[in-house]
């Protein structure tokens, strides 16, 4: 979240919908909450974005996940700032039904100039993977390198990010996850913004299980405080 000088920000959405037509009934509930607190020295960043998604009809489950992630950011420099993250996330609809991980790395700032930002980053990640279907659990050494691009357009007040993730195995880079996010933001009152998001992952086992690919878009509002 680039916020500049601001110390604290939270921006939140939510989603309830519920159809029942002589019995035959879907759920659909979402849910994200993003909060960002700055050092008075701006120097420290406390980072946490937690979601929930549920799509349920009478017979099965068609989206079951949560996500955390909380993470703490310190700047040594302009362009070199430490990087520490613990994640929890759970989606029953995946091979990879639970995964807990930790992780330290660094993240370097590559330009900032005219609304444009880059930012490289680079992390060790230790995980614990469950599936749930046989009670199996793996216990991983993974490296992250992510690139981030963050573009404001001043004339149409428009926000737009992309991130894309590279996660192999230190000891099997056939077994790796690549992951992207692409976000346009565009404020319609000082609290209220329209928001565009579109998720896709990869997630290569190079091995007897079963490989996973997942995309989602969403549109709505937020709002943000």
């Amino acid at each position: 979240m680039h916020t500049d000088s601001i110390r604290f920000v939270l921006s939140s959405d939510l989603l309830f919908n519920y159809t029942d037509n002589n019995g035959a009934y879907i759920l659909q509930i979402g849910s994200n909450l993003t909060t960002q607190l700055k050092s008075k020295n701006l120097k420290s960043i406390y980072f946490f974005i937690g979601n929930v998604n549920l799509i349920r009809s009478k017979d099965e489950d068609f989206q079951n996940s949560y996500f955390l992630h909380g993470r703490y950011n310190y700047k040594f420099t302009k362009v070199v700032r430490f990087e520490a993250f613990v994640q929890n996330q759970n989606n029953q609809k995946l091979t990879i039904s639970e995964r807990n991980l930790l992780g330290v790395g660094l993240r370097l700032k590559l330009f900032s100039k005219d609304g444009s930002l880059a930012y490289l980053g680079n992390s060790y990640i230790y995980e614990v993977e469950s599936v749930a279907s046989s009670d199996q659990k793996f216990y991983n050494h993974r490296n992250s390198s992510y690139l981030s691009l963050n573009q404001h357009f001043k004339k149409f007040n428009l926000d737009l990010t992309g991130t894309l993730y590279f996660q192999p195995l230190y000891d099997n880079i056939g077994n790796h996850r690549i992951l992207s996010q692409f976000k346009a933001q565009m404020p319609l009152t000082k609290r209220i913004s329209f928001s565009a998001l579109y998720n896709y992952a990869v997630i290569n086992f190079n091995s007897e299980l079963e490989d996973n690919r997942s995309s989602n878009v969403s549109f709505g509002f937020t709002l943000n405080l």
